[in-house]
């Protein structure tokens, strides 16, 4: 692998300080025993334990972790059944017309997306609270999912799929004990990608939330219009931390199944 020369690594130095330096600064001041951010005076968890004492936020935190989960998990079997049947098609016009039609949804506005969702939740009269968020979030994260696991699929050797055919195995054994092992790791992709876009999304959320009902992101955009405070900040650095969890965990079971096709190869 060749190395980065000093130009190079001296950009990405000041890419991710762009990047990480605001997200830092939130959480540096979160533990602030001041009221706001001009000046630190002496280090505190009041403002977490604030966090932690408030029962709404809790509720809310909760929403927004079951719409995650819950909608990372069938936008993962949507998106890779979805996957696996646009591979499927012989007419390359067909698989084409399909992929496009998913790489829109990934390009589309989320306002876009969010008053669609909107007008047509209003139309059938389905009324705004979990069930709208859910489908909403589900929607939006399927292509990110089929995104994730074609890769896996059109580097997948077809001669597994005919000895496993020639062997007599049905087509429930093919795709349960040859695709979907084969798949795994971009299937695991999808289902953290889409966990995470689900716990961050604001804009599809904002229009499709009723009264009654709000996620983590339209929670703090409130607080944040009413004036910033440190519990604002202390949020934010629990968000961030949940975050680099869902990745450290997706990139654990992604090393393990590179470990476990490599010996497979060996």
């Amino acid at each position: 692998m060749r190395k980065l020369s000093i130009g190079s690594r001296l950009y990405l130095v000041i890419v991710f300080f762009i990047l990480y330096a605001p997200i830092f600064y939130l959480i540096y001041y979160s533990f602030n025993s001041g009221g706001s951010m001009n000046e630190f005076e002496s280090f505190t968890l009041e403002h977490y334990k604030a966090v932690f004492e408030d029962s709404r936020l809790i509720v809310i935190l909760i929403n927004t972790v079951i719409i995650a989960l819950l909608s990372g998990l069938i936008a993962t079997v949507i998106g890779t059944l979805g996957a696996i049947g646009i591979i499927s098609i012989k007419d390359k016009k067909m698989r084409n017309t399909l992929l496009s039609l998913n790489n829109v949804l990934i390009v589309s506005p989320d306002v876009v997306i969010g008053a669609s969702f909107l007008i047509l939740f209003t139309m059938i009269g389905v009324k705004l609270g979990f069930a709208s968020v859910l489908v909403s979030h589900v929607a939006f994260s399927v292509p990110i999912v089929v995104l994730m696991v074609l890769p896996k699929l059109l580097e997948m050797n077809t001669s597994l799929i005919d000895a496993a055919r020639d062997l007599g195995a049905s087509k429930k054994d093919v795709l349960t004990r040859v695709i979907l092992p084969y798949i795994q790791p971009g299937i695991f992709a999808g289902f953290f990608l889409a966990l995470t876009y689900s716990l961050d999304d604001f804009a599809v959320t904002f229009f499709v939330t009723g009264n009654g009902f709000s996620t983590l992101s339209v929670e703090i955009y409130s607080m944040a219009r009413a004036g910033i405070t440190l519990t604002i900040n202390a949020i934010s650095g629990l968000v961030f931390l949940v975050t680099v969890l869902v990745v450290v965990v997706y990139y654990y079971f992604n090393s393990r199944s590179k470990l476990k096709n490599g010996e497979v190869r060996r």
